[in-house]
């Protein structure tokens, strides 16, 4: 008889295609775990939402006590586990591309000409943290304004249907704006990190990273093979759009490798200057890292 397979929920993010790669290919399983994806949380953070922080869809099964995975940008993880939401994990992280898009007949044409513009951001998250971490090479802090508009879904539909001139994209959405005719204005790169319940036990989150680890190994392999799988990030609002999935890029790469505590401390650092880190209810690594070593 087959040992039976540990359960555990998990929301990805919708910037990568890993969990639905491990899912399809079978590699949790081959992990022993029986992975329950949380689609109502993943289709949450695509819809448009103007909750508060700690009323966001990805914060729910922190906040109710629901053990489960998730993960989100470095900040946003960092900041969530310091303001008492789980815990991160150290020794992984993703890197993912990133960027601001306006209509193609914006008069927008460089990240200067971006001051004072509200740009369409998710609060606390990867798009709103991004855009001063990548604007201040440009722009004061005071002339940068994210305003919360919620889903990545929303997001694109705002700048699409021109209630924002400017939206901060992740993945895929910023392959659906090159599609639908966007143009980007400034991009880059940034971190991940996982963002986990502390009662997760640390084997069973051993399993969940080298499945996504093989999920890794083979979207790099044959990237093609599994771009149809956007599918599952594709928001309710343009669920209808016929996308080309094959024009897609990879979206969110996995890494193995962990945060140094400078780069933690450089983050918090950053929360701080930016007035994000009025949550924070502990600042110390030791105190909200979840370590798998």
């Amino acid at each position: 008889m087959s040992p039976e397979l540990i359960k555990i929920k998990a929301f990805p993010t919708g910037m990568r295609l890993h969990e639905y790669v491990a899912l399809e290919e079978g590699m949790y399983r081959d992990e022993g775990l029986d992975v329950e994806i949380m689609w109502e949380v993943l289709r949450g953070q695509m819809a448009r939402w103007k909750n508060a922080y700690k009323e966001r869809p990805q914060d729910i099964p922190f906040t109710t006590g629901e053990v489960s995975i998730g993960s989100a940008c470095m900040w946003g993880t960092i900041s969530n586990a310091g303001a008492g939401m789980g815990k991160f994990v150290p020794e992984v992280h993703g890197v993912s591309p990133w960027g601001i898009y306006v209509r193609p007949d914006s008069r927008i044409a460089a990240p200067e000409d971006l001051k004072d513009v509200p740009i369409a951001v998710g609060l606390r998250a990867g798009s709103h943290f991004n855009v001063p971490y990548h604007l201040e090479r440009y722009l004061p802090l005071e002339r940068i304004k994210p305003v919360n508009v919620g889903g990545f879904g929303a997001r694109l539909k705002a700048l699409v249907d021109g209630e924002f001139e400017a939206a901060s994209l992740l993945p895929p959405q910023l392959d659906m704006a090159e599609q639908l005719g966007m143009r980007q204005v400034l991009g880059g790169e940034f971190k991940t990190l996982w963002w986990v319940d502390e009662r997760v036990p640390v084997q069973t989150l051993r399993r969940y990273f080298r499945a996504l680890t093989r999920a890794e190994e083979a979207i790099s392999a044959e990237p093609r093979r599994y771009l149809h799988l956007w599918k599952h990030s594709n928001p309710p609002e343009f669920q209808d759009h016929p996308w080309d999935y094959n024009r897609f890029s990879r979206g969110e790469r996995f890494v193995p490798e962990p945060l140094s505590r400078q780069e933690f401390e450089a983050i918090m650092e950053m929360v701080r200057r930016w007035g994000l880190d009025d949550y924070l209810k502990e600042r110390s690594f030791d105190k909200i890292a979840l370590s798998i070593a």
